[in-house]
């Protein structure tokens, strides 16, 4: 199995909190739920989870994340934001992969609103965030990027929704840049939420599409016509109105 080579990583890095403290994992069934052993436990803000392989990763809704080891980056990001830094995660985390998608390969990814990140229509990255607050006082957030780096997809599950990094440019790509590139880029979005939105708003694929939303246990079809500041879908029904989501599952309408 390759391994990551941390030392180069921390060469890479220009981060003043983000990555500075990274636990090394070969195998373990979730980083999130490590990750969240740490924020219990009082680790600081920046650390970072990264496991070679996954036994019990997942997605959003719950969904299976397919964890090969050595190919890929599974990590989970720890982090103490204020209230706007937390509305801003999933837009400050999407818009750092494909930053370091950028940097690492010259592909040109796109997001998936809220944030998958694509290319060519296939998913290279998922990302699941979850948080822990007490009253009004955030405690601490989980950043879980999954980013498909030189894995074949030869999974027939998702052979034909998912794609990697390699699969994209015929070679095998560093993961010690990708994720130092990650990282680097997500703490610069970071210090900076109010210059994000626009950023990745200029990569969202899904506006100006036909698309079906799911929220909730109900089903919506119409345009996606734009964002909120704070990351929401505008979508226009069939009658002509408008109706705003915070979260949810899109799909392009056939």
């Amino acid at each position: 199995m390759n391994t990551l080579n941390l030392a180069a990583v921390e060469r890479l890095l220009r981060t003043e909190a983000i990555g500075r403290r990274i636990t090394y994992l070969d195998s373990t069934g979730s980083t999130m739920d490590i990750a969240r052993e740490w924020a219990a436990a009082d680790a600081p803000h920046g650390a970072v989870v990264i496991a070679e392989e996954q036994t019990a990763g997942r997605g959003r809704f719950g969904r299976r994340w397919v964890s090969p080891a050595g190919l890929n980056l599974y990590l989970t990001l720890l982090v103490r934001p204020d209230a706007e830094r937390l509305g801003a995660l999933a837009m400050i985390t999407s818009l750092a992969v494909c930053r370091a998608i950028e940097t690492a390969t010259d592909l040109a990814p796109v997001i998936k609103w809220p944030n998958d990140v694509q290319i060519g229509g296939r998913k290279v990255s998922g990302i699941l965030i979850e948080s822990e607050s007490q009253g009004e006082d955030v405690r601490y957030a989980l950043v879980g990027p999954g980013i498909n780096v030189n894995d074949p997809i030869a999974d027939p599950e998702i052979a034909e929704i998912a794609t990697s990094l390699a699969r994209e440019v015929g070679r095998e790509v560093s993961r010690e840049d990708v994720l130092a590139a990650f990282l680097n880029e997500f703490e610069d979005a970071y210090v900076t939420p109010l210059q994000v939105h626009a950023a990745w708003r200029s990569r969202l694929a899904t506006l100006g599409e036909a698309v079906r939303l799911g929220f909730r246990g109900e089903t919506y079809e119409g345009v996606a016509e734009d964002v909120t500041p704070d990351g929401s879908l505008i979508l226009r029904l069939p009658d002509g109105s408008r109706r705003t989501f915070e979260a949810g599952e899109v799909s392009l309408r056939g």
